[in-house]
């Protein structure tokens, strides 16, 4: 058997595309093989003619080239029926693309929520009693040792979270 291929042009696809069955080119027309002897039959009879005309004289047989559409017909549908698959299986990848983006997005939401949230703050300790010597020093500034006790009172307070911080990393 031979080995052949087939070439479908972007041309021809597009044409099949939008339902075009007008080809581009006119069929070329086959000219008939006549033998030798009846091209001398020919010449004769064209010779007899030029003598005398004759109105009643036969013609000679035109042969009309055997269209072809049948064959030409059935490759034309087997390129549909490819074509139309061909966007089938491009409709489906298109799907498969959309769900897949979906899923894509959704997940990359998800990681980000999980990623990058934004941590609750701590209350800073011994936040009253510092609010509470500077308050103090604000209402006092001619005499400052009034608020000696807040002082110590931030201090104790300082020292006893630090100590709880260590020993919670220890």
């Amino acid at each position: 058997m031979d080995n052949f291929s087939i070439y479908i042009s972007p041309g021809l696809i597009k044409q099949l595309a939008e339902g075009n069955d007008q080809p581009k080119r006119k069929a070329k027309r086959i000219k008939p093989k006549v033998s030798p002897q009846s091209k001398a039959d020919q010449a004769k009879t064209h010779h007899d003619a030029a003598e005398k005309p004759n109105p009643m004289a036969v013609q000679p047989p035109f042969f009309f080239p055997i269209p072809q559409q049948a064959a030409a017909n059935t490759e034309l549908e087997a390129i549909k029926s490819v074509v139309k698959e061909s966007e089938k299986v491009l409709e489906k990848i298109e799907r498969q693309e959309k769900n897949i983006t979906h899923e894509v997005t959704e997940r990359a939401k998800d990681l980000r929520e999980k990623e990058f949230k934004i941590p609750e703050p701590k209350p800073m300790p011994c936040s009253s009693e510092n609010e509470a010597w500077m308050k103090c020093y604000k209402e006092n500034i001619d005499n400052p040792l009034k608020c000696s006790d807040l002082v110590m009172r931030f201090r104790d307070c300082s020292r006893w979270s630090k100590q709880q911080a260590s020993s919670k990393m220890a």
